[in-house]
């Protein structure tokens, strides 16, 4: 297993020779790069490419078929359960579609992982939850259900439970899918602000053009038909620069790249 003095000290996250799938169906093969820390990185591609596979092993979710994950040094899927428990305390998720309890207020959900994993008291555990979603916007909504929520709603609170632990790296999956285009556009102003006012890592499965370009510090393109990367750098750069048809194609929508 590489030793942390291996991993470049910039990077939060490190995949190496990753080969992700399901039984003897390979979705992508050969995957490397690096997450920088402080940075937003953004895995794209068109619908069925894999982004959301790869996102589940860089999160320990679905074991990779070949490779491994490097987390702060530590390799995922070799280390001991309680190494691994601890990398993935440090890891922050916003499920596609906020995945909140139906059952529970919001204030609820974002207590259910310090209750689970911390020794904060009730009043303390009440209080964490009212600061994270005052963070997101949503001072007040402590006990309202998620059905008594819009769609954008939803999301910021799914934000406030996967910051709930103060972790170093946030993994969103299509955080702005499903929303208008003001929504979405406060959506990545909120992400860019979590970055800059705690320093954090964050990692972004999207589809979506506007929050590419508007958040990506650094992005990787799964290609469908290749099965792995088939480029990588800054979004606007990719446009600008990649000559490969299917980039061109995917951060166009088929109108020409022109340079920024």
């Amino acid at each position: 297993m590489p030793s942390p003095s291996e991993t470049p000290a910039s990077a939060a996250i490190v995949v190496r020779d990753l080969d992700v799938g399901y039984g003897r169906v390979v979705v992508q093969r050969d995957l490397r790069f690096e997450v920088r820390r402080g940075t937003v990185f953004i895995i794209m591609g068109g619908s069925g490419c894999g982004k959301s596979s790869v996102l589940r092993a860089m999160i320990g979710l679905l074991p990779p078929l070949r490779g491994e994950v490097l987390v702060g040094g530590v390799s995922l899927w070799q280390a001991e359960e309680r190494e691994r428990e601890a990398v993935a305390r440090r890891m922050g998720v916003l499920y596609q579609g906020g995945a909140l309890w139906s059952g529970m207020t919001l204030a609820e959900n974002v207590e259910l992982p310090l209750a689970q994993f911390t020794d904060l008291a009730a009043g303390q555990r009440r209080e964490m939850a009212a600061l994270k979603l005052a963070f997101v916007g949503l001072a007040g909504f402590e006990d309202f259900y998620p059905a008594q929520l819009s769609g954008g709603m939803q999301k910021r609170a799914g934000l406030a439970r996967a910051m709930a632990l103060d972790p170093d790296i946030l993994f969103l999956d299509e955080p702005t899918a499903g929303l208008d285009p003001v929504s979405s556009r406060r959506f990545d102003d909120l992400i860019l602000e979590l970055r800059e006012s705690l320093g954090g890592t964050v990692v972004v499965v999207t589809h979506e053009l506007a929050s590419i370009f508007a958040i990506g510090d650094e992005a990787v393109f799964l290609d469908a038909e290749r099965h792995t990367i088939v480029a990588r750098g800054n979004p606007k750069t990719l446009l600008a620069e990649s000559t490969d048809a299917a980039v061109r194609a995917f951060l166009t929508r088929g109108e020409p790249v022109t340079a920024h």
